[in-house]
C-alpha cells in the first residue's frame, strides 16, 4: 500500500511558476513509476509527467514539453513537478500517482493516487 500527499498549489500569474510535490509512504517507492496527472473542471484526467523507477528516465505531454520538469528523490520518497511559464489553460486539479508500468501515459496504469493539489494560472 502507497499513500501519496500532493502540495505546492496555489494561485500564479500568467508566466509565473510553481513547484508541486508529492511525499509517498511506505518502503518500496523506488519501486514505483510516478506520474503527475491532472483534471480541469469538465475534463478528463489526463496525463502530464512520468519518471522511472531511478529518475534517469522522464517523459511529457507535449503541451508541457519545455516548460515543466518532473524529478525524483527515492531517498526522500518525493516526487516534483517544477512548473514554468504557466498558462490559464495550465488550470486544474493535479494528481501524482504510482504505478508498476513502464512509461505509462493513462490513469488506469497507476494504481495508487494522491487527493490533489488546485493550480490555478490568472491572467
Amino acid at each position: 500500500q502507497v499513500q501519496l500527499v500532493e502540495s505546492g498549489g496555489g494561485l500564479v500569474q500568467v508566466g509565473g511558476s510553481l513547484r508541486l510535490s508529492c511525499v509517498a509512504s511506505g518502503r518500496t517507492f523506488d519501486r514505483y513509476v510516478m506520474g503527475w496527472f491532472r483534471q480541469a473542471p469538465g475534463k478528463e484526467r489526463e496525463f502530464v509527467a512520468l519518471i522511472n523507477w531511478g529518475g534517469a528516465t522522464a517523459s511529457y505531454a507535449d503541451f508541457v514539453k519545455g516548460r515543466f520538469s518532473i524529478s525524483r528523490d527515492n531517498a526522500k520518497n518525493t516526487v516534483s513537478l517544477q512548473m514554468n511559464s504557466l498558462k490559464p489553460e495550465d488550470t486544474a486539479a493535479y494528481y501524482c500517482a504510482a504505478g508498476l508500468r513502464s512509461f505509462a501515459t493513462t490513469p488506469m496504469d497507476y494504481e495508487y493516487w494522491g487527493q490533489g493539489t488546485q493550480v490555478t494560472v490568472s491572467s
